[in-house]
């Protein structure tokens, strides 16, 4: 069902997941945004520009707040990956209509959302999160929403 192309995105998204300022363990995130074999734009979760991530101040807002994964995303002071890479794509002037976002885990709502809106037709994830709203949006939007399991 998954090609090498595939195989190729999601290791990309991987690797760019390690870019991530997040201060969570196991929520480095990496995205990257496609459209005919090739890599348009691509994003990993962090403090917006000119704003000390948490990894810089040493603390989680989330953790020391006892948010539970999945919920009051807007308690954050992280963008979230797949978020960058559509602003990357559009701070650049790069159409993302009928593009394949590769994400390390599934977006959540408000990322679904945004998805939906750019134009971008598939997202392919690895790893599951706690959101099933998200999972509804993408349903509901006719967005095609596949599990990468090689």
């Amino acid at each position: 069902m998954f090609t090498k192309w595939d195989a190729r995105f999601m290791d990309m998204a991987k690797t760019i997941a390690t870019w991530s300022s997040c201060y969570r363990v196991g929520r480095q995130i990496g995205a990257v945004i496609v459209k005919n074999k090739r890599i348009l734009t691509t994003g990993y979760n962090g403090a917006p520009a000119g704003v000390l991530s948490c990894v810089e101040k040493g603390e989680c807002m989330r953790d020391k707040l006892n948010i539970p994964s999945g919920t009051r995303h807007e308690l954050c002071y992280a963008i979230h990956a797949e978020q960058n890479a559509i602003i990357q794509a559009a701070k650049l002037g790069v159409s993302i209509e009928g593009a394949t976002l590769y994400c390390t885990h599934q977006p959540c709502v408000i990322c679904a959302k945004i998805i939906v809106n750019a134009g971008i037709s598939k997202v392919v994830y690895a790893e599951g999160y706690p959101d099933e709203f998200s999972l509804e949006i993408f349903r509901l939007a006719g967005v095609e929403l596949l599990q990468y399991k090689p």
